[in-house]
């Protein structure tokens, strides 16, 4: 694995959030569920420039908690410490070229990191939503992206890539806009959550709702339920990561000291690690808005909608999707024999399917972590269709 260095001279520089509104009453949107909402505020970011044809747009899609700035820096980290999350992909000559590309990264609905999520304001209250926000599905988070596509003046994707809950994006994408998209990259993802997805999920929700600080999603203003939010994140991570990862980085190593204090304070660096990134994330994540986002990602079920037939003939051959799977060998959240049923599906139904495990001990993380084959990889597979 290639820890490649990122640093102000090889991204796309200093980035600015944008935002985009709509659905403005009475003009609501409506929601898988029924339910409507609006208006409805989109964060994104955009790096390179969109061509005069505007046939060179890449769609990215975050996971769960990650948010729109997916490369570059922003003006006032000035110590330069903090690229986006996707920086040694996305960039001047890097794996999805900026030089070449115009590439977005919205921030999801649901999210609490620009895009209209619980935290927003209810403009029927004046307050934060809270559980009045209504549920939504991946299917509704893609809905929002395209309509800030349209707003956009695109017609057509290069690409969609997203890895994990933005690996679900992407195949939302392939199923109710298939004439948008030209080539398909869902990364570390599956068609539906097993029930061991599930379960570690809804032990993240009660973990929440557990907290007395929830106090049924009404907190904002208040002691936040910054306990539960840190369990459940702490549960969260463990998933991200392999038994070897954990093995290599902590074994059964003591914090800062020789001897077992036999207490509860921890004693070893794994929980010490586990509590530092508790704690980080409740520092920028919204509680109500984990709810959400995995209570969406359980509902996705594409595997009927994927099933279905590619066009084989005619002026609908142009519109067939070329997709690229990626899995890695340590993901046990989304293991390799769900992107393999993925694939097994689309062969099934005639689309142009090409498949990739790459060999890693980091776990269902490994697609944040520089390395060079990955680049490689989506850098060869975008020279295919450009």
């Amino acid at each position: 694995m290639n820890d490649t260095v990122t640093s102000r001279d090889s991204s796309v520089g200093i980035v600015e959030k944008k935002y985009y509104s709509f659905a403005e009453p009475p003009d609501t949107l409506t929601l898988e569920s029924g339910a409507h909402l609006g208006p409805v505020t989109i964060a994104y970011e955009t790096y390179g420039t969109l061509n005069e044809q505007k046939d060179n747009c890449i769609l990215l899609t975050h996971a769960f908690s990650g948010d729109s700035h997916a490369a570059g820096f922003y003006a006032s980290d000035r110590d330069g410490d903090k690229p986006g999350w996707w920086d040694f992909l996305v960039g001047p000559g890097k794996g999805i070229d900026t030089d070449r590309y115009f590439v977005i990264c919205p921030n999801i609905l649901g999210s609490c990191m620009g895009s209209t999520g619980p935290s927003s304001i209810n403009p029927e209250t004046d307050k934060p939503y809270g559980l009045d926000f209504p549920m939504m599905t991946i299917g509704d988070m893609v809905v929002t992206q395209k309509a800030l596509i349209d707003h956009l003046g695109i017609t057509r994707l290069l690409a969609v890539i997203g890895g994990s809950v933005g690996g679900m994006q992407v195949l939302e994408w392939c199923v109710r806009f298939p004439q948008m998209v030209r080539a398909a990259v869902p990364i570390a993802t599956t068609m539906r959550h097993s029930a061991l997805a599930i379960a570690f999920n809804e032990i993240a929700r009660q973990s929440i709702m557990a907290d007395p600080n929830w106090a049924q999603g009404n907190y904002y203003g208040g002691q936040k339920p910054d306990m539960g939010l840190s369990v459940a994140r702490m549960v969260g991570h463990v998933t991200y990561l392999s038994d070897e990862a954990l093995r290599r980085k902590f074994g059964r190593k003591l914090q800062d000291k020789e001897h077992f204090s036999f207490g509860f304070g921890g004693d070893f660096q794994v929980e010490s690690y586990l509590r530092h990134q508790g704690s980080k994330f409740v520092s920028r994540f919204d509680a109500n808005s984990v709810l959400y986002i995995t209570k969406a990602a359980d509902y996705f079920d594409v595997v009927d909608k994927m099933s279905k037939p590619a066009p084989i003939a005619g002026a609908e051959e142009q519109n067939k999707i070329k997709y690229l799977v990626v899995s890695y060998s340590s993901d046990w959240l989304y293991p390799t024999y769900q992107a393999k049923e993925l694939v097994q599906t689309l062969k099934r139904c005639g689309q142009n399917v090409s498949f990739c495990e790459i060999e890693a001990d980091c776990g269902h993380d490994a697609f944040l972590i520089p390395d060079q084959r990955f680049t490689t990889l989506i850098r060869g597979f975008l020279d295919g269709i450009s």
